[in-house]
């Protein structure tokens, strides 16, 4: 296969990436065969993979759009992904350009076609960093330099939880998160649930799929992402599918659970 300008000579372009699968099922062009022909397998096991992709997306430009009309203006996006239409600083800068934003992602892809996208916005920038690693993020000049943590920030970790097995401590790391926020501060969250879908073997044809890449599918219910928002006062509605959080339509809330994915927002109070 060859290898496109944009893509960094360290990666492996004949194994899956979870992020480049991401940008396929959005529509995006920033993708490999290895990622598409994994993406179109996850299509054949489930075929609202799209769908879910979608909905969770439409999610996170609600959730910001949210945040930024409550006064929020500094957001760390972990696990951002490639960017794509509608990014949080999009977003947050349209309500305020004063809004800063750090996009964090493990992928290089991402983090080098995000730096292409930032270039000349002095007021968002990207770092190559890994969720599972949070004072590293926190630490990293490129966060420091940017967000001020004596004002709140909302932090934003987006379809990613289930990409982090119970053995890397899911609960520690936004602990460790949560530590470093003050007051007024957010937690946006999703990942992908199974509630109501397992009669049809899904579950088991998606994880067979995800083991093709680096990382496994670690899919949870309601209440074991519920309990993650430890610390955190749960935003109405709640901890919901995806489609029915502060949907724009109501129609946009129907047959909310083809979505798959489950979300929230929380507020750290004092």
């Amino acid at each position: 296969m060859q290898r496109p300008d944009w893509a960094p000579d360290t990666i492996d372009i004949e194994r899956p990436s979870v992020a480049r699968m991401y940008d396929y099922y959005l529509g995006g062009s920033h993708n490999f065969a290895a990622d598409r022909a994994a993406a179109r397998a996850m299509v054949d096991a489930v075929p609202d993979a799209p769908l879910m992709a979608q909905a969770n997306r439409a999610f996170l430009r609600r959730a910001v759009q949210f945040l930024a009309d409550a006064g929020v203006r500094q957001f760390l996006d972990i696990g951002s992904g490639i960017p794509t239409v509608g990014n949080v600083h999009e977003i947050a800068q349209r309500i305020d350009p004063e809004s800063r934003v750090v996009y964090v992602d493990v992928d290089p892809v991402a983090v080098a076609h995000s730096r292409e996208i930032l270039s000349g916005n002095d007021r968002a920038t990207v770092l190559q960093e890994d969720l599972r690693r949070p004072e590293a993020i926190l630490r990293h000049p490129e966060v420091t330099g940017l967000l001020d943590f004596s004002q709140p920030i909302a932090v934003m970790i987006v379809a990613v939880l289930h990409f982090i097995p119970y053995a890397d401590q899911p609960a520690e790391i936004l602990r460790t998160l949560r530590r470093s926020l003050v007051p007024g501060s957010h937690l946006v969250m999703s990942q992908a649930c199974d509630e109501g879908r397992d009669e049809t073997g899904e579950r088991a044809e998606a994880e067979r799929v995800y083991r093709r890449t680096d990382n496994q599918l670690w899919i949870r219910s309601r209440s074991e992402l519920t309990a993650l928002f430890e610390g955190f006062e749960l935003v109405d509605p709640g901890v919901v599918w995806v489609p029915q959080w502060r949907p724009d339509t109501p129609e946009q809330a129907e047959n909310a659970e083809k979505a798959v994915f489950m979300g929230g927002v929380g507020r750290l109070d004092g």
